[in-house]
């Protein structure tokens, strides 16, 4: 039995194009707003969500998917929230792949085993938990690939041959690729890089390579995307809700400022083939 995941990565192999996936942050800048934002996220061209938890440490965030955090946090955002509004994106969408991505901490409070049977219950494909290495498998990793559950890893420039088969040994789903060194949305992926890179890695596996941090623009997607399996944009969608803010509350426009920035990004990734047609 193939997950949502993988039967996606497989139509968009089809179809020849790359996939684009989309960060945002659960609970910002609160609990309806971000259901909202989440639910129109497939009709403006996203093909995979990736939903953060929010947590009051995130290490390897920059400024923008911290405060981020924070405000969901302030708005009373919590991880029981955050499955639940899983639960209701599934009730009007069955089809599109969403991940949950964050780190270990609010699972491990949590506790992993109910995490495990409600984020399935919940309807969650997958997990990208960004402060659990391979040697810590056993604490979650391996539970969550038992119950069904894709468990995506991070490999980045610093992760040499060496170190890439321990890393990718139980990664399913796809490879997340982290274009650049150092936080979220700091700088500029390099296109050449990229291709290498992802070239690097397609030699030791067979699944997806996603590429994100830094991807900002439709063109920046169509460049990253003629090499990459997947182009991950998180920050600049995270920047749009808090540009749309008043005072920290939503306005009539937020949602709005997502959805067309999602849609120039998919007309970006939608011509990232053609140009080597």
């Amino acid at each position: 039995m193939t997950t949502r995941i993988e039967d996606r990565f497989r139509a968009l192999a089809e179809e020849g194009r790359p996939a684009l996936v989309t960060f945002v942050m659960a609970g910002d800048p609160d609990h309806d707003t971000a259901l909202e934002i989440v639910r129109a996220l497939p009709g403006a061209g996203a093909d995979i969500i990736e939903l953060g938890m929010p947590f009051s440490d995130p290490m390897a965030d920059g400024p923008a998917i911290q405060k981020a955090g924070l405000r969901a946090l302030k708005a009373g955002e919590s991880l029981k929230k955050t499955l639940a509004m899983v639960g209701a994106f599934r009730e009007s969408d069955t089809t599109t792949p969403l991940i949950l991505m964050g780190y270990f901490n609010p699972i491990y409070v949590y506790g992993v085993e109910r995490f495990v049977q409600d984020a399935l219950a919940a309807g969650v494909d997958g997990l990208i938990v960004v402060d659990l290495p391979p040697e810590m498998d056993d604490e979650l990793c391996l539970p969550a690939l038992d119950k069904g559950l894709n468990f995506i890893r991070l490999a980045t420039p610093t992760t040499d041959d060496k170190r890439l088969p321990a890393v990718l040994k139980n990664t399913s789903g796809f490879v997340y690729y982290v274009s650049i060194t150092g936080i979220t949305g700091s700088a500029a992926p390099d296109a050449t890089k990229v291709a290498a890179a992802v070239g690097r890695i397609k030699g030791h596996t067979n699944l997806p390579v996603c590429v994100g941090f830094g991807v900002r623009s439709a063109e920046q997607a169509r460049e990253i995307g003629r090499a990459a399996d997947g182009v991950v944009v998180g920050s600049a969608l995270i920047n749009a809700i808090e540009a749309s803010l008043t005072d920290g509350r939503p306005g009539a426009g937020t949602v709005t400022a997502v959805t067309d920035l999602v849609r120039d990004l998919a007309g970006g990734v939608r011509a990232a083939r053609l140009a080597d047609a």
